[in-house]
């Protein structure tokens, strides 16, 4: 990997049939963009990035021995989990946090973050999957791992871990059904947001695609320290395996998106 590089790709068996996906990896900015006029301390906050994902991420492929793709630069610079014609795709506001960098910006601006940043990692996404299918001989698995914050202006977020999903059910009731199992998780089905977006990576690599596919969001607090890690890494670990088992999801089945029609 590039230092510059808009993604890193890390390597694994592609015949195993799972790529793990981690759109907010990091809080990286390339020099040339400073902080967006933001302070330090925006950057270690949830709108620069999905804190504790990296690790997970890092730590589930080694485990698993399976590809997984990280994005390499900050949400904040242009969010690769939002479609190309999404109005939030550059933020000029998060969370309270105006963002002068990106207020206001230039169409050319706008442009080339696509063709710098969102565009790349995309085609790397796509290149991913594809090489898994192929090495495997089968569709294969995509889980996207993110984080989100313990409370929402003031409101507690109770749910443990939550998984987001639009129309295709093959992956993520089997992974609900395995995270409560436990009994001490306490799990959001579409809480606390819904995932069916139109044009996010999710809708664009899998949806589309008929791809089977989870995206699993863990609360922040419990993921923002090596020990948490660890643990999520035990608890979602075997649960992935024994879900990349499963033949139903090595099947191309295209679903309609609650979203609205395809646009092919």
């Amino acid at each position: 990997m590039r230092e510059t590089s808009p993604f890193e790709i890390i390597e694994g068996n592609n015949a195993a049939g799972l790529v793990l996906l981690a759109d907010h990896a990091t809080n990286r900015l390339p020099p040339e963009y400073g902080r967006l006029g933001l302070p330090k301390s925006a950057f270690e906050r949830h709108i620069a990035y999905d804190i504790g994902v990296e690790a997970l991420v890092r730590r589930l492929a080694a485990r698993l021995g399976v590809p997984a793709v990280l994005s390499r630069f900050s949400r904040l610079l242009i969010d690769p989990n939002r479609g190309e014609d999404d109005p939030t795709l550059i933020m000029k506001i998060s969370d309270g946090a105006v963002i002068p960098g990106n207020h206001p910006i230039s169409s050319e601006e706008w442009e080339s973050r696509l063709n710098r940043f969102h565009r790349p990692y995309h085609r790397a996404v796509s290149e991913s999957i594809a090489a898994v299918g192929s090495a495997g001989g089968k569709a294969p698995l995509v889980i996207s791992i993110h984080s989100y914050t313990p409370a929402w202006k003031g409101v507690p977020r109770p749910w443990h871990a939550a998984v987001l999903w639009d129309n295709d059910p093959r992956a993520v009731h089997p992974l609900i059904e395995a995270l409560e199992a436990s009994g001490d998780v306490l799990v959001g089905n579409n809480e606390p947001y819904d995932g069916a977006l139109c044009g996010d990576t999710m809708f664009r690599h899998c949806m589309e695609t008929g791809i089977a596919h989870a995206l699993i969001e863990v609360r922040q607090d419990l993921i923002g320290c090596d020990i948490g890690v660890a643990e999520w890494e035990e608890r979602l670990g075997p649960i992935f395996a024994s879900l990349n088992e499963r033949p139903e999801l090595h099947e191309i089945r295209r679903y309609p998106s609650r979203t609205g029609p395809y646009a092919f």
